[in-house]
Formats: structure tokens, C-alpha cells, sequence
């Protein structure tokens, strides 16, 4: 257990980096976007050189020690799925929501697992091992962080019970994509609806 907090805790503290985004997309769109896409690209290729016995000294020892071990004999999809999510915000979203997005993926999503972990008990047959502390948790950061940006409760709220939802939803590794997208749509909406 001690093992898989540490791992978590690394795992979630490398996820969090994705919260940069937004800052620097606002700095340069095209650039964010055009370096995401290279990260994904690169991330791909190194992790496929682990399958061949090739492994970078740097990043396969980072790698190695942020595997779950579901992943180890398998290509690890996490890093895919967080760059895809958080691109795919920047694509979709009118920037204040592109910014809600990619920050509930980073501290959401980080909350969710960290909490489900450590304190979570409550594991519903359709959570398919998730916990509704994690869930719970992944709700209050996403209103704190929505209400950040839009300073209005009515979207924060809207947007906290739709991240809720889908952090909730057990999709894998593809939560990274479910979960900004939810979060993006539902700011969207909500903004236009408030």
C-alpha cells in the first residue's frame, strides 16, 4: 500500500504539469499546441522502444517508476490520454473553459485518485473500483477551480457535478480524455446559459 502511494503521489505529481497549459497557451496558442503534439509523439516513441529492450536512461527511469503495475507489460496509455485531453481542450473550448478543463484534468483528476486512495472506502459495483471519496473530492476541486476562473457559482457548481460524473465514469486511462472534455462542455454551456 505504502508502495502504491509513493507511485501515485510521483504519478499524480507529474500530472499536475498539465496545469501549464492554459498559461502557456495564453502566451502563444500555436506553439502549446505544436509542443503537445511533439510530447505526445515523443512519449509514444520512447515507450515503444521499452517493448524492443531500448531504454533512454532519463525518461525509462522516470517511466519505471511511475508504472502501475497493470502497465508493465503493456504500453503505458496515461501520458497519451493527458496530452490528447488537454490538446484537445485547447482545440474545443473557448479559452476560459480550455483553462477549466485542463485544470480540473490536472488537479481533478489528481484529487480523485489521491483521496480514492488514501480515504476511500466507498467503492460502488458501477465505479468499477473507484470510490465516491474520490469522486467527492474531484467535485470540490473542479467548483473551487471553476469559480476561480468565472467567478460565478452557478457555472462552478454545473461544472463540478458534470467532472463529478465523469471522473466517476470508469473508462481507465481514458478518464484523461472523458474528463476535460466533460469539464470544457459543461463550462461552455454553462457559461452561455448564466
Amino acid at each position: 500500500m505504502i508502495n502504491t502511494i509513493k507511485v501515485e503521489l510521483i504519478r499524480k505529481g507529474i500530472h499536475i504539469l498539465i496545469a501549464l497549459v492554459p498559461w502557456l497557451a495564453a502566451l502563444n496558442y500555436s506553439h502549446t499546441a505544436l509542443f503537445l503534439m511533439g510530447g505526445i509523439l515523443f512519449y509514444t516513441g520512447v515507450e515503444s522502444l521499452r517493448f524492443v529492450g531500448f531504454s533512454p536512461p532519463l525518461i525509462s527511469s522516470v517511466t519505471r517508476t511511475v508504472l502501475r503495475k497493470r502497465e508493465e507489460e503493456c504500453f503505458a496509455l496515461g501520458p497519451v490520454t493527458l496530452g490528447l485531453g488537454a490538446l484537445f481542450a485547447l482545440l474545443l473550448f473557448p479559452p476560459q473553459a480550455a483553462a477549466v478543463a485542463v485544470y480540473i484534468l490536472a488537479f481533478g483528476d489528481s484529487a480523485a485518485t489521491l483521496i480514492g486512495k488514501l480515504l476511500g472506502r466507498i467503492r460502488p459495483a458501477f465505479m468499477a473500483g473507484k470510490t465516491v471519496e474520490g469522486s467527492l473530492a474531484c467535485f470540490a476541486v473542479a467548483v473551487a477551480v471553476c469559480f476561480f476562473v468565472f467567478r460565478d457559482w452557478r457555472i462552478a457548481i454545473a461544472t463540478g457535478i458534470v467532472s463529478m460524473l465523469a471522473e466517476a465514469f470508469p473508462t481507465g486511462d481514458f478518464d484523461n480524455l472523458l474528463l476535460p472534455l466533460a469539464a470544457g462542455s459543461a463550462a461552455t454551456v454553462a457559461a452561455f446559459v448564466f
